[in-house]
């Protein structure tokens, strides 16, 4: 007989997989009405919450303080009572670019030591068409000896998180949702519709809500791809790209997207995986792979720009010394997953300069573990014969051209890589 699952809705018992930017918000609202544990594998990371503190800001004190039902566990067995698990852990690429399977293969084998007949496990990461089944369904059934769909069962819901945004939150975005029998996800579907004000859409299978997700940051690479190809072309007719796009703006249907560095969590690495899934069953896509091409292009053509201005100035030596403002990957938020800010950096450093880095946002022990990079807590005055406003952080913004350029030297070369200083303020930008 196959087991039946927990479908008293007002009594279910929720543990998260994973703390992070997806995790802890989702924590926090399920926390308010059902009893939940939030699960990270990070000590320092539930200590710091358990003490009221969230590091990368995406949740305020006084929010974790309303979240009256959730505490925190370092410890996968804390979770063996709870109805429903909800795995949040990143899917990044490796560097061959290809999916990086290794923290979900992990929380699989975590739930799998633990899971109980009736239990259900929805999943948030991105992933390919048909990864929950096939990759990480199996890896439970063999550690807990369960048989899916028969002890245990499965849902989709992925997230749609979007870093340092304070006005897109996890409430107020559509949840797309799904599971593994008709009856589980109606279940799902109606305990993500408890706590999502902007209501959900149910899918009609897990693999339909899995290619909707990497779909989203797909077309959103794309048409990044599209304007920072433009720029590049721009560029060389001695166009200003930014100048280009208001004017196209002005028609109601044009959409608003600007060039510019594409990295992070998600639209930089989820191309990979639905072309890796696509190659997998015989069809090489150009389109998608094209666009990833360009963007993956951009930090070295920044680069290489920023070089081509300092020899025209005759500021090109030796001993040249070069600021970039900004790591993270994007402004105002401390999020340093994927940044391409790195491509820039590494780019200089072949040429043979040297290179401060100085980012108010970015945490500087995670700098230099990620990226093997010292921050700079101050830049000098003067010192510099080239400065790359990398990131658009407002701390930039409320600077000015002017203080910017008070970090060079007399003559020094200022970029500008995200248009948020004026045209005729700058020596160049995209």
């Amino acid at each position: 007989m196959d087991a039946a699952f927990h479908s008293d809705l007002a009594s279910t018992r929720i543990g998260i997989l994973g703390l992070g930017y997806v995790g802890l918000p989702l924590a926090v609202e399920f926390g308010k009405r059902y009893q939940t544990i939030g699960f990270d594998i990070n000590a320092a990371r539930v200590a710091e919450l358990r003490a009221g503190r969230d590091s990368s800001l995406e949740v305020e004190p006084d929010e974790l303080r309303t979240a009256s039902r959730l505490e925190y566990a370092d410890a996968i067995e804390s979770l063996a009572d709870c109805h429903v698990l909800i795995v949040t852990v990143p899917t990044p690429i490796n560097a061959h670019k290809q999916p990086d399977f290794g923290p979900l293969e992990s929380a699989s084998r975590a739930i799998g030591s633990i899971l109980k007949p009736g239990r259900i496990v929805v999943f948030e990461s991105t992933v390919y068409p048909g990864a929950t089944e096939e990759v990480c369904i199996p890896i439970i059934e063999r550690l807990s000896g369960l048989t899916y769909n028969r002890d245990f069962y499965a849902g989709y819901s992925p997230e749609r998180i979007n870093p340092g945004d304070k006005a897109h939150r996890l409430t107020t975005i559509k949840k797309v949702t799904s599971g593994s029998t008709p009856e589980v996800a109606r279940f799902i579907d109606a305990l993500y519709g408890s706590i999502i004000t902007a209501g959900t859409h149910l899918a009609s299978s897990i693999r339909v809500a899995e290619a909707a997700k990497v779909i989203e940051n797909t077309q959103r690479d794309l048409n990044i791809a599209l304007i920072n190809e433009l720029a590049l072309i721009f560029n060389r007719l001695g166009l200003d790209t930014l100048e280009v796009l208001e004017a196209a703006g002005t028609k109601w249907n044009f959409l608003p997207f600007r060039p510019g560095l594409v990295g992070g969590h998600c639209i930089g690495v989820d191309p990979y995986y639905l072309t890796h899934k696509a190659q997998e069953i015989g069809y090489h896509p150009e389109v998608i792979l094209a666009g990833r091409r360009v963007n993956d292009g951009m930090g070295a053509y920044v680069a290489g720009e920023v070089i081509k201005l300092m020899v025209r100035r005759g500021g090109l030596t030796q001993n040249s010394r070069v600021l970039l403002l900004g790591l993270t990957f994007k402004e105002n938020c401390p999020d340093l997953r994927n940044t391409r800010v790195v491509d820039i950096l590494a780019e200089l450093q072949d040429y043979g300069l040297s290179c401060d880095v100085h980012d108010p946002w970015a945490n500087p022990a995670e700098a230099e573990h990620e990226y093997g990079l010292k921050l700079v807590q101050q830049p000098e005055h003067g010192a510099y014969d080239a400065i790359i406003l990398a990131v658009a952080h407002r701390e930039f913004a409320d600077w000015g051209a002017e203080r910017i350029r008070a970090f060079g030297k007399p003559g020094a070369i200022l970029y500008d890589v995200k248009q948020l200083l004026p045209r005729d303020a700058v020596d160049g930008r995209l």
